[in-house]
């Protein structure tokens, strides 16, 4: 299953990289971090940041079971991403396109005040067209309607499809413009905007992987009892994950939706109560990345210290997965301290270039204990991971140069270990329906797919 898009927007990319200078990922290091925190890490709330006393007890009650010390954790993810946690959340766990488009839709329908969307993609067809009716309604009633999608990820959309909406009264930006006269000395094309979030009245909200888009809708096979004809059966569906957060968070998510717009210079969003007061409706903590270009690769840091502190098991999803050699030697740092350490990657992919580069690093990983499993009955666009049952990661962010320096992203963190139970749930789902790859099998692997990992990987820092 492969979109026309795709060959379009890395060509397009790639030129506009070769015209770049290569920036490069931080060096990260547990050991050097634990010299420098504090002795828990800062914990906000509705009624502002908890003191220091309050905040050590809080974490103690709340990870008293957990496996690893999260506090440690916490601690030295606060210090090296400078982002707290926020405390008092309740975080939904969404999977596939189907169940997140009708809670996304059920939101939007009962939203009272205003309604922000920001995606990389927006497509014209059956899903897209729902969605914007439904916002043209909303807009309709009253509420303040603002919709920020990407120029690139949208290419293929037609403007008359975006007009239709802004006749309507919907606040309508393309990101970062593919024409550099619609952004005079601040073109950035190579700068995309890849985050998936809808923020409804300020006090819910959504993010993850899934677009609005019709393809991103279809379901898959997760949790079902059904099976595809083949693992190349072109029916089947999308494997993603959502996360809907209701509380203080919410906030967070809120700030990061209308700072990206008024970077754009598009100027003030339209009046509306975007933050209204937000009280505890759970217990969950959670940390809210959200990177740019020219910020220090926070969802990179939090992901490689993570790793390299984990102590039971790192099982991670990703759709998209062409590691650097610091996150790779963290896997195999992780699998030599006897970590179980599986990774999901795809079976079936909409990207064959990106899978190939990727599989450029199988080699390395399987001669040192890393397991690798390829999800079999879904096109795999799931970025999550859950680490020692307890650290969680579900967001936009692919494991790739592209995410971690050259796009907007987000990732939510969440340190629960129930939360992670139910992440460990559904990893075993995926593992259930991927393939082992054993070291055996790889080394037998046609001459052809090594010519093309060979040539994919030339193009990893660009794709």
């Amino acid at each position: 299953m492969s979109h026309p898009r795709i060959t379009a927007i890395s060509a397009i990319l790639a030129f506009a990289i070769a015209l770049a200078s290569c920036a490069s990922l931080p060096e990260v290091n547990a050991g050097s971090e634990k010299t420098a925190v504090r002795a828990a890490p800062p914990v906000t709330t509705p009624q502002g940041k908890l003191a220091r006393r309050q905040a050590a007890d809080l974490l103690a009650r709340r990870w008293s079971k957990a496996t690893p010390d999260m506090k440690a954790l916490a601690v030295l993810e606060e210090a090296a991403t400078g982002v707290p946690l926020i405390a008092g959340n309740k975080v939904t766990l969404l999977f596939d396109g189907p169940a997140t488009m009708k809670e996304m839709m059920a939101a939007v329908g009962a939203a009272k005040s205003s309604i922000n969307l920001e995606t990389y993609i927006f497509d014209q067809d059956p899903i897209g067209l729902q969605f914007a009716d439904l916002l043209i309604e909303k807009r309709k009633q009253g509420l303040t309607v603002n919709l920020m999608y990407d120029s690139v990820g949208a290419m293929s959309t037609p403007d008359e499809f975006f007009q239709r909406m802004k006749t309507a009264g919907v606040n309508v930006l393309a990101f970062n413009p593919v024409n550099p006269a619609k952004r005079v000395g601040k073109w950035e094309l190579n700068n995309r905007d890849h985050r998936k979030l809808l923020v409804v009245d300020g006090k819910i909200a959504f993010t993850g992987g899934i677009n609005i888009s019709s393809t991103y809708a279809t379901s898959s096979f997760f949790r079902s009892r059904r099976t595809p004809e083949s693992p190349g059966d072109k029916k089947v569906g999308w494997r993603d994950t959502h996360i809907k957060i209701e509380g203080p968070a919410v906030a967070s998510l809120q700030y990061h939706f209308i700072n990206a717009w008024v970077d754009q210079d598009a100027g003030e969003l339209a009046e509306a109560d975007y933050f209204p007061p937000l009280a505890p409706v759970g217990d969950k903590i959670v940390r809210v990345l959200a990177t740019e270009p020219d910020r220090d690769s926070e969802i990179y840091k939090a992901f490689i210290l993570a790793i390299q502190e984990a102590k039971a098991s790192v099982h991670i999803t990703s759709a998209y997965f062409v590691p650097d050699k610091q996150f790779v030697d963290a896997l195999v740092g992780a699998a030599k301290r006897g970590v179980d350490v599986r990774l999901v990657l795809p079976g079936v992919s909409d990207h064959g270039l990106v899978m190939y580069a990727g599989h450029a690093f199988y080699e390395e990983l399987l001669s040192n204990g890393v397991k690798i499993f390829q999800l079999q009955v879904a096109v795999l666009h799931a970025k999550t991971a859950v680490i020692d049952g307890t650290w969680s990661t579900v967001g936009s962010a692919n494991i790739d140069r592209r995410s971690f320096l050259h796009n907007y992203e987000l990732n939510v963190v969440v340190l629960d270990p129930a939360f992670g139970r139910d992440m460990e749930s559904a990893y075993a789902e995926d593992l259930r329906d991927s393939k082992p790859v054993t070291l055996k099998e790889w080394h037998h692997r046609p001459w052809t797919d090594r010519v093309k990992e060979w040539a994919s990987k030339l193009t990893e820092y660009w794709i």
